[in-house]
């Protein structure tokens, strides 16, 4: 594999002519995949040593060996991902078109961020341009949900979202949302895409500090570090009318995705940029090829719900904007995970810590544009927010409680296909934070896997905290 890729650099794949040559992608597919198998193998082999009574050199260098394999089996399975599944999705088989979803992280959706903008993205043997846009409340509302929905995506987030192309994102399942997306773009446009792409502006920052400052044909300059503020917050002062945004959204993507297309930016730093975005959960993608959607599930890329391994127990913490306002720009976010052996039987303890906080001024009700506050017409009063904030844990857990601020709250409990899920409903005035605990019980296979929590992404980036708890009471009421 090094010998085939060793010459490759980021550079190597910059488009040229608006145009990105694919052909050493495709030479080095049969070199990449055989290696991705060996070191596979390799890393069984080496998890499958027996240390239990060896000296302690030979302990710590049979871990040494696996930890270097693990990270070796990642980096060549993340490899050849790429190198199978970028030709055919760059159009090296026959034109592509995929339909580009601008989620706006200021109105909240499990999956990101409101889709303000819709675009068809078109490509061809490596050559990438922009097709029809419009904006996602150009589509519906539809009389019935586009496609079936299932009983916990009814029951948790309504029939609206098949009904609204802004609502597609209400679930945290990406590939039912491009589903949905995929089937509103046909009966739009009378058009069958090959699969969805989602983005967001903080993204959209991270690409800036590759390709440098765009000029907006407003006479706006977007750059990396005024990106977020200025789509998620000062557009709506500086441009109240609903529809000028909407054409302001549109032209910033596009004039990012002009000079990413002449292949004007820095390749290195796009490449991070990407990573980071995918690495955050604000780059999805979903193919409509089962055997490509295959290749992408189990990636950042795809947005699959909260998995458990011998190895790692993931949970969901996804929120949901019911303020139908611009408000969530001000919304903070700290989640907090911990597990623990806490019973007799072996079976592991989990929690989940979710605090929000309303940081918008304390005259925001008068001080922010009514379209941001929603100005009460959604029956929320200007300046608070209101959230639902729904807890995820992985198929085959069992709910065990929760609290809000150290108090028995009403909850929804649902389950989502396999999924258990806690839903609450907030609201906020500014100034104020809501604490929400969850705690589930895992399976004792389980017992001494890590533990992490998916999150929706916002304009700002939280981190995932260690949160320590009493077995006796890990949703400690007062």
């Amino acid at each position: 594999m090094a010998d085939v890729i060793g010459g490759l650099s980021t550079d190597a794949f910059t488009p040229k002519g608006g145009k990105v040559d694919l052909d050493p992608l495709v030479k080095a597919q049969p070199a990449v995949a055989r290696a991705a198998k060996t070191v596979a193998r390799a890393e069984r082999d080496a998890s499958a040593i027996d240390t239990s009574d060896t000296l302690s050199p030979v302990t710590s260098a049979v871990n040494q060996l696996r930890n270097a394999l693990r990270s070796a089996s990642d980096e060549v399975d993340t490899a050849d991902r790429v190198v199978q599944l970028a030709p055919a999705m760059l159009g090296n088989e026959g034109e592509r078109n995929y339909v580009l979803l601008f989620q706006n992280n200021a109105e909240l959706r499990a999956g990101g961020g409101i889709p303000g903008a819709v675009a068809l993205l078109k490509v061809q043997d490596g050559a990438i341009s922009l097709g029809d846009q419009a904006a996602g409340s150009s589509f519906g509302p539809y009389d019935e949900s586009v496609l079936p929905l299932d009983p916990g995506t009814r029951t948790l987030y309504g029939e609206i979202t098949g009904r609204y192309m802004q609502d597609v994102t209400l679930t945290p399942r990406f590939d039912l949302s491009a589903e949905l997306t995929r089937e509103m773009w046909k009966q739009k446009f009378g058009q069958q895409v090959d699969g969805v792409l989602a983005v967001d502006p903080v993204t959209l920052s991270y690409i800036l500090r590759a390709t440098g400052p765009v000029q907006l044909p407003t006479g706006d300059r977007l750059t990396a570090d005024n990106a977020v503020q200025f789509l998620l917050s000062d557009v709506y002062a500086k441009y109240p009318d609903p529809s000028v945004q909407d054409l302001f959204f549109a032209s910033a993507a596009s004039a990012v995705f002009d000079k990413v297309s002449t292949g004007s930016f820095d390749a290195k730093q796009f490449v991070s940029a990407l990573t980071q975005g995918e690495q955050e959960g604000r780059l999805r993608l979903w193919s409509a090829t089962k055997a490509e959607q295959a290749q992408l599930e189990g990636t950042p890329l795809a947005g699959d719900l909260p998995v458990a391994t011998t190895s790692l127990r993931q949970f969901g913490v996804y929120l949901n904007d019911g303020t139908a306002s611009k408000m969530d720009y001000y919304l903070e976010k700290t989640v907090s995970v911990g597990a623990s052996v806490c019973r007799a039987d072996g079976r592991p303890t989990s929690a989940v810590e979710v605090t929000i906080t309303n940081s918008a001024p304390a005259d925001a009700a008068t001080s922010l544009p009514e379209y941001v506050t929603g100005g009460g017409l959604s029956g929320t009063a200007p300046g608070k927010i209101k959230t639902l904030v729904a807890v995820y844990a992985p198929e085959g857990s069992i709910y065990l409680g929760s609290t809000q601020d150290g108090r028995q709250a009403p909850v929804q409990t649902v389950m989502d296909g396999e999924h258990p899920v806690v839903q609450l409903q907030t609201l906020l005035a500014p100034g104020e934070s809501t604490t929400f605990r969850v705690a589930f019980l895992g399976d004792q296979k389980e017992a001494k896997a890590a533990v992490d929590v998916l999150s929706t992404p916002g304009a700002k980036q939280s981190k995932v905290l260690p949160l320590r708890f009493d077995c006796a009471d890990p949703t400690p009421a007062d």
